[in-house]
């Protein structure tokens, strides 16, 4: 199976829906005030981060000054975006449990992240002023290619990435206000790049912060809803067996190869989707992350009762004749609260889908920004002078060039959308995460990853796009790209095991060690 395919069905964190197909139009008064006063709250974010925001280190990681607290909202809000409210939902209505194997690799993703990956990252960021995950490839690894490379392969996924998000956020605009997709691409595009473009990723982490803090506690109330309207869990649970036993099973309606393959690809891959492993630079205190995998866990895990609750409630009134069964599966969420929630709730739900799917954008827009001003400028060994200025100047052009691929390109977002998941994770996850922990790593052996993270990706994803061939069920390209990324990392350095020394600088070696 490609990525391709569950980006088709609603599956990919970090967008609302991939299908080119317009959410159920729930403009009401209620609706249309709540939304229009929650992205003035944003709005007014963005102003104040501008303030705070004077520098290029401001800009792309914070000044180094995010609390814990904040730091977790803010990966919370990154990693589900709007899947946790309308894709996950619609997911586990399609297939059931198995569904929860994207999820369930939360804690241990959170754990490694905190012990491989944060505290080295924040430490680089000190010894050597990194501000971006291809400068610290490019530190570890002494090697300006490898910088480039990745800084290529962050620039290009970007973009495609952007242009999901930005079609997501178009439809759930269009839901609300109903202007049409195209106009929703573009208010939702100009709002969140006015306060990216001043703000940097301080407006960015902030909004996070706000969004994720109403995600929460919208997430609590429409679960106790949904065991409201079912019955409660036993309620639900029986309602659902007596039709469709395979639901609640282990996998759902997934075979065990699938379900484990979900849970090795966002699991792991997750180590490697930057617009959360770059906000490790910017945490104040790297004493505290002991606390980030207990933190961050709780928060994911009360912001997805209503990923679960809905998916499972609105299967059982679809079961016992309640509701009439869904055309398309992303439509549990609208659905269930239009007729089971009070319309302030709804409204608030509606409205924090945009605001997390315009926070995730602006993440990708600080990335894309840094990769495009920064990273491929110094691996070609040229600075930018006056940094600031060009990473909110490429934060526009960036911004754009996405809007317009979400607008006209059709299912060519969807390629572009899978084709940037399946890259960060196969490019990052062997020359970052595992580089950072092992010295025994070289330099060929990051560039060849790289380079094989970014063909594979790339050919096998075309090539199901294109319908020329597909992986049986449960085989993602995504899945296999990484794993081919992780062998060539290990054999090329262990083929070129005697440049290991060289390739290591005395101060990244302090870092790895600490």
């Amino acid at each position: 199976m490609s990525l391709l395919g569950l980006l088709s069905a609603g599956i990919l964190p970090g967008s609302v829906t991939a299908q080119v197909e317009e959410l159920p139009h729930v403009v009401e008064p209620t609706i249309v005030w709540v939304a229009i006063g929650y992205f003035a709250i944003v709005t007014v974010i963005g102003a104040w981060a501008t303030r705070r925001t004077r520098t290029a280190g401001d800009f792309f990681v914070a000044g180094k000054g995010i609390g814990l607290i904040a730091l977790s909202l803010s990966v919370m809000s990154a990693t589900l975006s709007g899947f946790a409210f309308i894709g996950g939902p619609g997911l586990v209505y399609s297939i059931g449990l198995g569904a929860m194997f994207i999820i369930l690799p939360a804690a241990l993703t959170n754990a490694m992240g905190a012990w491989v990956l944060a505290k080295r990252l924040r430490l680089m960021a000190e010894v050597r002023n990194t501000i971006t995950l291809p400068d610290a490839i490019g530190a570890r690894y002494r090697s300006p290619l490898a910088q480039g490379l990745a800084g290529v392969s962050i620039l290009v996924a970007v973009i495609g990435y952007m242009a999901t998000n930005i079609l997501a956020l178009g439809l759930v605009i269009d839901a609300v206000f109903g202007i049409g997709v195209g106009w929703g691409i573009w208010l939702g595009m100009g709002i969140t790049m006015a306060y990216a473009v001043g703000g940097g990723i301080v407006a960015g982490i902030y909004t996070d912060v706000f969004q994720g803090s109403l995600m929460a506690v919208a997430s609590v109330l429409v679960f106790l809803f949904t065991l409201q309207a079912g019955g409660g869990l036993s309620g639900i649970s029986e309602t659902i067996l007596a039709a469709d036993p395979g639901f609640l099973g282990p996998w759902g309606h997934l075979t065990p190869i699938a379900a484990l393959s979900f849970f090795f690809v966002f699991g792991m891959g997750s180590l490697g989707q930057p617009h959360v492993v770059h906000k490790f630079y910017m945490l104040r205190d790297p004493r505290k992350l002991r606390w980030y995998p207990l933190v961050t866990t709780f928060a994911l895990i009360v912001a997805m009762l209503l990923y679960f609750g809905v998916g499972v409630s609105v299967k059982a009134l679809t079961v016992d004749g309640a509701l009439a069964p869904l055309a398309n599966p992303d439509n549990a969420t609208p659905i269930f609260l239009l007729n089971y929630t009070p319309l302030i709730l709804a409204a608030l739900v509606f409205s924090g889908v945009a605001a997390a799917i315009m926070s995730t954008v602006n993440s990708f827009m600080n990335i894309g920004a840094a990769a495009m001003m920064h990273d491929i400028p110094v691996s070609l060994g040229k600075r930018i002078d006056n940094e600031l200025l060009w990473g909110r100047i490429c934060t526009v052009i960036i911004s754009v060039a996405a809007a317009l691929l979400a607008q006209y390109s059709g299912m060519l977002v969807a390629f572009l959308g899978v084709f940037g998941w399946g890259l960060f994770a196969s490019t990052l996850v062997p020359a970052l995460a595992i580089g950072l922990n092992w010295k025994g790593a070289t330099r060929a052996g990051a560039i060849a990853s790289i380079g094989t993270g970014l063909s594979i990706t790339l050919v096998f994803e075309t090539f199901a796009f294109f319908e020329l061939y597909s992986f049986p069920v449960g085989v993602t390209v995504s899945g296999l790209s990484l794993v081919l990324s992780i062998l060539m990392f290990f054999g090329v350095s262990w083929v070129t095991r005697e440049t290991a020394a060289d390739t290591l600088d005395p101060d990244i070696r302090v870092v790895m060690e600490a």
